[in-house]
């Protein structure tokens, strides 16, 4: 029996199966509200079998935005738009998941596919970015304005208030994206983090802020209901964030309540060097995994199906996040079953016909 494709239960919520898919931005929206794209996007992914269906990152606050073309949560406006895509998650069998994020001094850039580098200047649509301190993240990002304390409570009720949002819009998991340079993360490398206070310098300090936020936003979300942290398990730089400080910091996030820590890896330094590669980052899944006794989900270059069911067997993590190869393939996990004999997923009604092994069917029956 494959286990990538069995139930798994995190509190009261039941997955039908152990694929995600990961966060990943559209940059496709406009004053931070959902629209066609995003339902198509994540809606697919649920047509396709995936067991939960994460949102990218959205932005608790206008400022936290990666892009002007992020989706946001900081305004209840943002809530309709939402319900209609976890209502149609939801009807696919799959479970709705949301990312909370605030992108610090990673924010008001181009998207990606412009071609251009670095920050967005106010006078062309773009803002002001934060962070923990007046350190820029590379020569062709604005430096940002560093938070005060009392700004950096604000930030803290931003989380709280989006995810309060988040369970009005339908989702059944929370994620808070403290990985991959954004603000959470930029708190706790010390590559990003030079203050004096108690937000900065010796470790205790630098993960207060990931700690204060997610005991908050547990504090809010439903006792039943599961939540997530992301993080990156290493800066690969030297004396920058590490895999030591990341056991830890899961140790500590699972006293107050996290489920799950979702690993990944970089995004603080511009000039770090990945050793990537398959499976590149399932060894930092399963040491948090053993040593800090707390489920996790992986990924990076994770393609077939048999890698992924092996990852499971030898206990490197419990959930495998999907993300290029479900843009390649939205429904990778039916074939995934197809492949693993598992005969769990079921494909579509519509789909049917198409796609039934025993019962082929000739170009002839379809209709248009």
């Amino acid at each position: 029996m494959s286990l990538l494709l069995e139930p798994y239960t995190l509190r009261q919520l039941t997955l039908p199966n152990r694929i995600a898919v990961s966060p990943m931005c559209q940059y496709s929206a406009k004053d931070g509200l959902a629209n066609d794209w995003h339902l198509v996007h994540l809606g697919s992914r649920a047509v396709g079998g995936a067991g939960l269906v994460i949102s990218e990152a959205v932005a608790v606050t206008a400022d936290g935005r990666i892009t002007a073309e992020d989706l946001g949560l900081w305004d209840d406006a943002h809530i309709p738009p939402l319900q209609r895509i976890t209502r149609f998650i939801t009807a696919q069998g799959s479970v709705p998941g949301i990312q909370l994020a605030h992108a610090g001094r990673k924010a008001s850039t181009h998207r990606p596919w412009l071609g251009k580098h670095g920050s967005v200047k106010p006078e062309d649509g773009g803002w002001q970015p934060v962070g923990p301190s007046k350190i820029a993240f590379d020569p062709e990002h604005t430096s940002p304005r560093e938070l005060s304390q009392d700004e950096i409570q604000e930030v803290v009720n931003a989380f709280v208030k989006a995810a309060e949002r988040a369970l009005t819009a339908g989702f059944k998991v929370v994620e808070i994206h403290a990985a991959h340079g954004y603000l959470l993360h930029q708190f706790l490398s010390p590559l990003s983090n030079q203050r004096r206070d108690e937000y900065g310098s010796c470790f205790e300090n630098r993960i207060r802020l990931t700690l204060q936020v997610t005991e908050a936003v547990r504090n809010v979300w439903p006792k039943e209901l599961p939540l997530f942290v992301r993080v990156s398990a290493t800066d690969w730089v030297e004396d920058g964030w590490n895999p030591d400080e990341t056991v830890e910091l899961a140790r500590r996030l699972r006293v107050i309540g996290v489920d799950l820590i979702d690993v990944s890896s970089g995004g603080t330094s511009v000039n770090a060097e990945i050793p990537t590669g398959p499976g590149y980052q399932t060894r930092f899944a399963e040491r948090v995994r053993k040593e800090s006794e707390i489920a996790t989900g992986t990924v990076g270059m994770i393609t077939e199906p048999a890698q992924a069911e092996h990852i499971l067997r030898t206990g490197q993590a419990d959930v495998i996040f999907l993300a290029r190869e479900l843009l390649r393939d939205p429904y990778w996990p039916l074939h995934a079953d197809d492949d693993l004999g598992g005969n769990k997923a079921t494909w579509p009604a519509q789909y049917q016909r198409a796609t039934s092994r025993a019962n082929p069917i000739h170009e002839s029956d379809l209709r248009d």
